[in-house]
């Protein structure tokens, strides 16, 4: 827990990107967009910044158990994934590794799968990654290369079977990459203009449209006001809490005056960024007090509460205080204890000899694995 508040991080990587793994040049060029988007939106504290050879590129099973429950303080996260066959030999993310890092904390981990609709089997595969890995949801990737194809529509009625396959087999929580474009996918195919659709016709699938559709927020909240089953996944946006915070706030302004707090999904997209920093500034954030009147919303600590967890808990199902029932004394929870009482006493906002409010990242002293 963070602060006495469940976080659930919906957006997490375990991905492969390492030099053996790349096929071509493409391989190489998707990782280091994701390394300029680490650099690029960092704070200038140097704690936060990953080595590219040897953090960035192939994530560690262990430094990420670490990072995410012992020195961040999430209770529970999704494992994403993205397929890119075209660019790696086993793929960036495969829901083989995301099933065998679930398998080390499976009390605290949700693993997705992930499908490219185009291939022949590809219904099949949904039913395999359900019924054999155990993935409790898919990560939908339209920009991705296939061969002489640059990417396809979350609409498009070829992929219909998969969700409905994912459907009849109890998976109803379905993430698509709606933002940013990675190279050299294009971002064209990253358009938000293809959910609605999909929405309409499955209403027991929930669309978590991760990144809210940047930079189409607007056209992203037109759509999820008229669907009930839109989700908002902040990772990314989350990243320009720091170097962006009026951007960031006018964007939650948004969020929460479209779809109100309920649909609003937490997700920090470690480890392109750490999830210390951006869950700290975070559950520290108020919105502007022109923005509150211009939309009528505020970001009350019980509507942080909802979007760091709640939100997401509930559409998978989870009774929170059973939850942290389980894991109070799990293998995480014990590591996590003597992390932080290893830590130097916080003095409170305003004592004497600080000069300035003291800010608990919980993670001082964090090292390079």
């Amino acid at each position: 827990m963070k602060d006495g508040t469940f976080v659930l991080d919906a957006h997490t990587g375990y991905w492969d990107a390492s030099a053996e793994n790349c096929k071509n040049r493409f391989g190489d060029a998707f990782i280091e967009t994701f390394y300029a988007f680490h650099t690029g939106l960092n704070p200038p504290d140097q704690q936060w910044t990953m080595d590219y050879e040897r953090e960035f590129r192939k994530v560690d099973p262990d430094w990420y158990l670490e990072q995410m429950f012992v020195k961040g303080g999430a209770d529970m996260s999704v494992l994403s994934t993205q397929v890119l066959m075209d660019f790696y030999h086993t793929g960036f993310v495969n829901p083989e590794r995301n099933a065998q890092l679930a398998a080390r904390a499976p009390d605290r981990i949700i693993p997705l799968g992930g499908v490219d609709p185009r291939m022949p089997n590809a219904v099949e595969e949904v039913e395999r990654q359900i019924s054999e890995l155990g993935m409790r949801g898919f990560k939908w990737y339209t920009a991705e290369w296939r061969g002489e194809s640059r990417g396809w529509k979350a609409n498009d009625p070829m992929v219909y079977p998969c969700y409905e396959k994912a459907l009849e087999l109890g998976v109803t929580n379905h993430f698509f990459h709606k933002g940013p474009a990675v190279e050299p996918l294009s971002m064209e195919k990253f358009d938000v203009r293809d959910i609605d659709e999909p929405a309409w016709l499955y209403p027991e699938m929930n669309l978590v449209i991760d990144h809210c559709g940047a930079p189409r927020v607007d056209e992203f909240c037109w759509i999820a006001t008229r669907c009930p089953n839109v989700y908002a996944g902040l990772a990314v946006v989350l990243a320009f809490i720091h170097n962006r915070p009026r951007w960031f706030a006018e964007v939650m302004a948004n969020l929460l005056f479209w779809l109100g707090p309920d649909r609003i999904v937490y997700g920090s997209d470690f480890p392109i960024w750490y999830p210390h920093w951006q869950l700290d500034e975070f559950l520290a954030f108020e919105l502007p007090e022109d923005l509150k009147q211009e939309y009528g919303v505020d970001l009350t600590p019980e509507i942080k509460q909802q979007i760091v967890g709640g939100n997401i808990a509930r559409l998978y199902g989870i009774d929170v205080p059973a939850k942290l029932e389980a894991i109070k004394d799990d293998e995480f929870s014990r590591r996590r204890s003597e992390f932080l009482a290893g830590q130097p006493a916080v003095q409170p906002a305003g004592a004497p000899g600080t000069g300035q409010p003291a800010v608990d990242t919980g993670v001082a002293g964090t090292e390079s694995r």
